[in-house]
């Protein structure tokens, strides 16, 4: 989970997001908005029987959203899910810093790492191991499979390669609003105001399993977007909202699955 769309740090906005005190009391802000706009929107739920039945299973949870959609994310999770224990990898940055203040502020813990273009590791081996620890102590690990950085409304094989090594199911999370604004990000953010009429929908669990290959793997990325984009999309429908679309499907080989 990262935070809202931004353009690249430069000058006085590095500057001013390298000071502790600017991080905390902006991440306190967003926070603050994000408890406001969830209390004041008028919910439909569609699906919560699905959280409400894990949460009776008493297992672990892969919890996926886009990127896009982390705003209100929480509102839904935490009214079905009988306060499972859960965290959201955060990358380590300036507006991770950030964010993860956000998180804190709405009842979520964080797990901190992410992987740079090139290659370059940023924290992604320890968090990865964080989350798969969180998970095996049977909590719920959000992520945003299209982040940090795109394609939109793509997903990548993070979640699918935490379910494999953990047994948990993903589930997806939707929600939307009427009162909203969509930036022209990569990510089409979206911003809720508060007081509107909200739909969240919860998508049917996906399993991977453990001996699964690099064509299984493949098949339950694929599984993962189709659904996310499918009660997305339901969602935007819900409340009278233009749906947003997906970017291009770029051409990716097939990945190969860590080891057990």
């Amino acid at each position: 989970m990262t935070g809202p769309p931004h353009a690249p740090c430069s000058g006085p906005m590095k500057k001013l997001l390298d000071s502790p005190l600017v991080q905390r009391a902006l991440g306190t802000a967003i926070g603050g908005w994000m408890h406001l706009a969830a209390a004041t929107t008028r919910w439909e739920y569609v699906g919560a029987h699905i959280p409400e039945a894990l949460r009776r299973d008493g297992g672990p949870v892969v919890i996926a959203f886009w990127h896009g959609r982390i705003m209100l994310a929480h509102a839904g999770w935490q009214a079905h899910s009988g306060g499972k224990a859960t965290s959201t990898l955060i990358s380590h940055s300036r507006e991770g810093e950030v964010i993860a203040r956000a998180a804190h502020t709405i009842g979520i813990a964080t797990i901190r790492g992410s992987t740079a273009k090139g290659g370059k590791d940023k924290g992604g081996a320890d968090a990865m191991r964080g989350m798969i620890r969180h998970l095996k102590t049977g909590g719920a690990v959000a992520i945003t499979p299209d982040g940090p950085k795109g394609p939109r409304m793509r997903a990548e094989l993070g979640a699918v390669q935490l379910a494999r090594l953990t047994g948990a199911p993903i589930v997806g999370l939707a929600w939307s609003t009427s009162r909203r604004r969509v930036f022209a990000s990569w990510d089409r953010f979206v911003l809720p105001w508060p007081f509107g009429r909200g739909a969240y929908v919860f998508g049917d669990p996906i399993r991977v399993d453990r001996r699964a290959d690099d064509a299984a793997m493949e098949a339950a990325r694929l599984a993962v977007e189709a659904e996310l984009i499918r009660i997305t999309q339901h969602a935007d429908r819900m409340v009278g909202a233009v749906p947003v679309e997906p970017a291009e499907r770029a051409a990716r080989p097939l990945a190969e699955a860590p080891a057990a």
